[in-house]
């Protein structure tokens, strides 16, 4: 069926964290804003994707609304890879990582809901996966700024709900120590967001190496520098990347070079469930683990849970700690005693509340449609 129309709109969701806000890309961060792409066809089915995000949105819509979209209506919503292929060749001279791929891995998501919902099939099933149960969930804490009490409070407090994995995002070994100290129990992750050069990376991970750390993530600035990534194996702490990897050949780069024990690529950031699906082969084939990167709201996480059931050997799910006022996806973006379950129903299988969508949706949706034949 042919894709008549495509909207995009923002849902902005107040938010408390248990601690205070910090800024995101040099602002304010006290909203979660989804940036929401839905892709109507001509047989009346309604498909819903989410684009990457945060403070990216207003590039991201721009170049959905003014470029991606308008390569899409009137094409087949059925033709995923051709539609894939075709558009983001037709965008490579705006940037092969960037606002147009994240656009796009919106609309693709939505592609794959249409057709889920075509064929009366879970995306899960789609991708040859069978009935899953709940997934087991890591609590993805925010950034304290080196507020010890903060993160050991945080963390005994994650621990408590239920959760036996729990990332921190800061820069001292003094704040791993905290939080092995609050939760004996728990697996600790520590990501730093690409904050080191390599010589100060390597320092940094010499002083990790005895502290257990379940993963190291994102030690290197900048991150495509793969050979200064692996320079870190040698001290033993398994290093994951990819939320900044530019698709299955930016992927096949880190591996080629030994850089990373995991690989975490974003559905919303690099095209969509089909180029991650690429990532979980071209992984299996480096005997790499793939562990996705999903701190997302709407159905990017939904999406990401389909991928994982189907495709993931030991899925793990990240789960941002914080809690939303409302979500017009609940409850498939909230977990439950450390895990979180996933949809069964047709496509994503969860389409929004219209009811928090009318209510948290900032302005008014932009729309494309199909030209209409003379």
């Amino acid at each position: 069926m042919l894709i008549t129309a495509i909207e995009s709109s923002v849902v902005s969701l107040p938010f408390t964290m248990g601690g205070p806000h910090p800024l995101f890309a040099g602002q304010p961060w006290d909203r979660l804003e989804i940036l929401l792409v839905r892709v109507e066809t001509a047989d009346g089915l309604v498909g819903w994707g989410e684009a990457f995000g945060h403070a990216a949105i207003p590039a991201t819509k721009a170049a959905l609304d003014s470029i991606v979209a308008p390569l899409a209506v009137g094409r087949d919503a059925g033709d995923i890879n051709a539609l894939t292929r075709q558009v983001l060749h037709g965008v490579h001279l705006l940037g092969r990582n960037g606002s147009f791929v994240y656009a796009w891995s919106g609309v693709e998501m939505a592609l794959w809901d249409l057709l889920g919902k075509r064929t009366g099939q879970p995306v899960w099933r789609l991708l040859g996966g069978s009935a899953p149960g709940p997934l087991p969930a890591y609590s993805s804490l925010l950034s304290y700024g080196g507020n010890l009490d903060l993160v050991a409070r945080n963390t005994a407090d994650a621990r408590a709900q239920g959760f036996r994995h729990i990332k921190l995002h800061e820069l001292t070994r003094d704040a791993v120590l905290a939080a092995r100290a609050a939760a004996p129990d728990a697996a600790i992750m520590l990501d730093v967001n690409c904050a080191w050069t390599p010589p100060v990376a390597r320092d940094m991970a010499a002083s990790l190496a005895g502290d257990g750390l379940l993963w190291l993530e994102e030690p290197v600035w900048p991150p495509e520098d793969a050979d200064g990534l692996a320079s870190l194996r040698r001290h033993g702490i398994p290093l994951t990347a990819g939320e900044n990897t530019a698709g299955l050949f930016g992927f096949r780069t880190l591996m080629q070079a030994g850089a990373i024990d995991i690989a975490q690529p974003s559905v919303t950031k690099i095209g969509g469930i089909g180029e991650m699906v690429q990532v979980f082969a071209l992984a299996r084939a480096q005997g790499v683990e793939v562990i996705p990167h999903c701190p997302y709201f709407g159905p990017g996480f939904v999406a990401t849970l389909h991928v994982a059931a189907a495709l993931a050997e030991r899925p793990l799910i990240e789960v941002l700690w914080l809690e939303m006022e409302a979500n017009p996806f609940d409850p498939w973006v909230r977990a439950r005693d450390g895990h979180v379950a996933v949809p069964t129903a047709p496509g994503l299988g969860c389409d929004p509340d219209p009811a928090v969508l009318a209510k948290y949706t900032a302005a008014a949706p932009t729309r494309t449609e199909a030209r209409r034949a003379a």
